[in-house]
């Protein structure tokens, strides 16, 4: 590899750490030399443009991944662009960027793939068309979103922003049916236990390293240190041994951060994980090494070396391969220290203490010379292998064989004695008996397979218990957001009494968060139950002070309930806090209106619009403003603008349709009422609004049934109440407009609208006293209207004079 490829590789994995660690300016700079390193790469086009994107420097974003991004000719380039055309609205080119570079992306996934300790820094199917998505949404083209959402649902359902956004494009869901884990979650586990148990070539087990310091943190620039010099020593004392990268079969990388080919260019998925450095050492290693049998037999031992030190590897390494005798015909005198668990000496270090000397008299009455060194067995290295996969220390037993080997005890105070072979021993003995040099070729398949063939028996085992375990905690994630999600879809199309029921069906642990408890004052306010709402709001703000979100419309349940204290207050904490949120400024513009200062608060409604032009909310509270200021063009200019950025924003288009009846356009009232009332099929309110406006078009029976239809919804409403029992008293049907009026006297008992039609209902049924008595009380309760109450009281007397004349 060329030193800029190096350079340029060094400068992505330092790219990505800084990434990592939200140091984003050093990303940045680094990103930048890495673009005036490599200007043709279209991976460095792609970091710098991500590092803008991650600093909200969204032109620059869009600057930096438009070559390469808007033509699709890279992934990562496109999806950055589109991430930048959405900030910027520019949607149909963000669109245009994702849909060419389909073929990058169609099809793939990274389930399972990224962990804490890997990376996919290429995003895969389901994120693209959760962006595609949001991008349609912004364009306004729903149905078009709805189809990215639902496949980016399918392809990965804990995707929750795809959720909600089909929530809020009023979707037509069965939830029930949703939220299910994928046929790759399901196989998930077993893909990746094959990948890493079933190998070509044996595993070489690396030398394990007494430290291992980030390449980032310790002198990454320097020769010594840089783990992508392929000159460097492979094998010099005190020198950093990188491990062999095994073949095409490993699936995760233990170095997360992606490297470079040999071309210089990040590969686009799993060999992008990859290491070229492994593959030259692999090959060095191939070069430098004897037979294979010899180099997975020092692959084996490798992990004992470093328990010994660095002389007692150069002793294991000259037993344990096949090359040539030692010229001096000594053995390294570290080989000789090596000992078992219960600290005994090994065999081999007995044997090999003195090779020039004459044969010890244990070897001379067990029939063993000192030129037959001692070697490993097949099953030893099985064994010596699980016990360090497994990290247990088992107890050392003592040697049964009686070639070369000497029944040492465990060594206390210095005692040795040598026993004499037990003859029953000898037959197993033989059986256990590493085969000699010479048959070796003769003996079944090499050490390596057996080690890998025990190994995948045991790692598929494991594996396999693993993957059920995995599979029910995948489950219980599923179960959990769907029946959050049930509370969601119930909400989004207003069926308010589900939505609060599967709230509260919700355990303790998941229901006293702040999600969950937005979403329940949310669902009390849109029900009308503001103190309701109030508790759960209260609830939030102890238990997330910072919280912004919807607390525009926990200021407007404050208004409701007319604290303006409380409102003060929320507006100061909000505004210490986040001084330029839009919700900020619908709180402040709610304490102005509660206050009844009009103009104070659309200024403040409108600095929440100029800090989100989107945000509808904001729209529909300043048109309310110019409503009460009775400024009706500039109230239907600010509600065309909230149904603009949201359409479904039922609130939006109920002020259009209020602005049109104060202007006294009652037919395009009732469209824009009956638009809302689609959105909203459970606000009662709307239905009165369009009996109010049948009414007016004296549409006695239509109002009398919307009235009604409201009663059902909301049968506690005292307004749908009193316009249903005004209609029957026009229609003439006292004794159904009395029975209305008798309810509505115990639900309002205050009110003295209520008591004054009561009044003339019994006068219309002929019941002069108790009516008198009614007007009375209406007038008690209302001194500013006595003057009707007297004229319809007077009215009362006139009509019995007329008819005492009669008679």
């Amino acid at each position: 590899m060329s030193p800029t490829g190096i350079a340029a590789s060094q400068l992505r994995q330092l790219i990505f750490y800084h990434l990592d660690n939200d140091m984003l300016d050093n990303a940045n700079f680094l990103a930048g030399r890495l673009h005036a390193l490599e200007p043709r790469n279209p991976d460095s086009s792609h970091l710098l443009a991500l590092t803008y994107l991650r600093k909200h420097r969204n032109k620059a974003a869009y600057d930096a991944a438009q070559k390469y991004g808007s033509n699709g000719r890279h992934l990562g380039c496109a999806y950055v662009f589109a991430q930048a055309c959405l900030a910027l609205e520019r949607n149909v080119e963000g669109t245009a960027a994702l849909e060419k570079a389909r073929s990058h992306w169609q099809g793939k996934s990274s389930w399972g793939k990224t962990s804490e300790t890997s990376r996919r820094h290429l995003p895969d199917a389901p994120a693209v068309q959760t962006l595609l998505a949001k991008l349609w949404q912004a364009h306004g083209d729903l149905r078009k979103a709805a189809d990215c959402y639902v496949e980016a649902h399918k392809a990965n359902p804990f995707i929750w922003s795809a959720f909600e956004g089909l929530c809020d494009a009023g979707a037509d869901l069965d939830v029930e049916k949703m939220f299910r884990p994928t046929a790759e979650m399901g196989h998930s586990g077993k893909v990746v236990a094959t990948s890493e148990v079933y190998q070509d070539q044996p595993r070489v087990v690396s030398r394990p390293l007494a430290s291992q310091p980030n390449f980032i943190n310790a002198n990454i620039l320097t020769p010594s240190s840089d783990p992508f010099n392929n000159n460097r020593p492979m094998h010099a004392e005190g020198g950093f041994v990188l491990p062999k990268v095994p073949s095409k079969q490993r699936i995760a990388s233990e170095w997360d951060t992606p490297t470079v080919n040999s071309s210089g260019d990040l590969e686009q998925e799993d060999a992008a994980m990859s290491d070229p450095l492994g593959q030259d050492l692999e090959r060095q290693e191939r070069l430098a090494a004897g037979p294979r049998h010899a180099r997975v037999a020092s692959s084996m031992i490798a992990p004992d070396r470093a328990r010994h030190g660095a002389r007692g590897v150069a002793a294991v390494d000259s037993h344990s391969t096949a090359g040539p005798p030692n010229p001096s015909g000594r053995t390294t005198a570290a080989g000789a220290h090596k000992r078992t668990v219960s600290g005994a000496p090994t065999q081999s270090s007995v044997a090999s203490e003195d090779s020039s000397g004459p044969p010890r008299r244990s070897n001379r009455l067990f029939g063993q010379g000192p030129a037959i060194k001692s070697g490993r067995s097949a099953v030893e290295l099985v064994s010596s292998v699980l016990t360090r996969t497994d990290r247990e220390v088992r107890p050392a037993r003592a040697a049964t064989g009686t070639k070369g080997r000497s029944t040492v005890g465990r060594v206390v105070s210095g005692n040795r004695t040598i026993k004499p072979p037990d003859p029953s021993e000898k037959d197993k003995d033989n059986i256990r008996r590493a085969p000699s040099r010479n048959s070796e070729k003769s003996v079944g398949p090499p050490a390596s397979h057996v080690v890998a063939s025990t190994v995948q028996v045991r790692q598929v085992n494991v594996s396999s218990i693993d993957q059920q375990a995995e599979q029910e905690a995948l489950g219980g994630l599923l179960k959990s957001l769907k029946q959050l999600a049930i509370g969601r879809y119930a909400a989004s199309n207003y069926d308010l009494s589900h939505a609060i029921a599967s709230y509260d069906a919700l355990p303790t642990s998941q229901r006293e968060t702040p999600w969950v408890l937005a979403q329940l004052g949310k669902a009390h306010y849109e029900a009308a139950g503001y103190r309701e709402a109030e508790v759960c709001f209260t609830k939030l703000m102890k238990l997330q002070p910072s919280r912004i979100e919807d607390m525009e419309v926990f200021s407007t349940v404050l208004w409701h309930l007319k604290k303006d204290s409380m409102l003060a207050w929320l507006c100061h904490t909000l505004r210490d806090q986040h001084y330029n949120a839009p919700e900020t400024w619908c709180a402040v513009g709610n304490s102005f209106s509660l206050a009844r200062e009009h103009d104070h608060a659309i200024s403040a409604f409108k600095r929440a619009t100029q800090i989100s032009p989107n945000f509808a909310y904001a729209w529909t509270l300043m048109g309310h403003e110019y409503v009460a200021n009775e400024e009706f063009d500039a109230a239907l200019s600010a509600f065309r603008k909230s149904v603009a950025a949201d359409k479904r924003a039922y609130g939006g288009w109920y002020g259009l349709g209020r602005s049109f009846e104060r202007m006294g356009k009652l037919e395009e009232a009732e469209r824009h009422y009956r638009i809302a009332a689609s959105i909203n099929s459970s606000n009662s309110t709307l239905l009165v609004c369009i009996g109010v406006i049948y009414e007016k078009l004296h549409k006695k029976e239509n109002a009398l049934d919307c009235y009604t239809r409201a009663l059902v919804l909301t049968p506690g409403s005292a307004l749908a109440r009193f316009k249903k029992a005004r209609v029957l008293m026009h229609m003439r049907d006292f004794p159904s407009a009395l029975e209305e009026l008798e309810n509505l006297k115990d639900v309002a008992p205050d009110e003295a609208n209520v008591w004054f039609l009561l009044g003339k209902c019994l006068k219309g049924m002929g019941a002069r006293g108790e009516a008198l008595k009614a007007f009375t009380t209406a007038l008690n309760l209302d001194v500013k209207a006595s003057q009707f109450i007297k004229e319809a009281m007077e009215s009362l007397e006139d009509d019995e004079e007329m008819e005492s004349e009669e008679d």
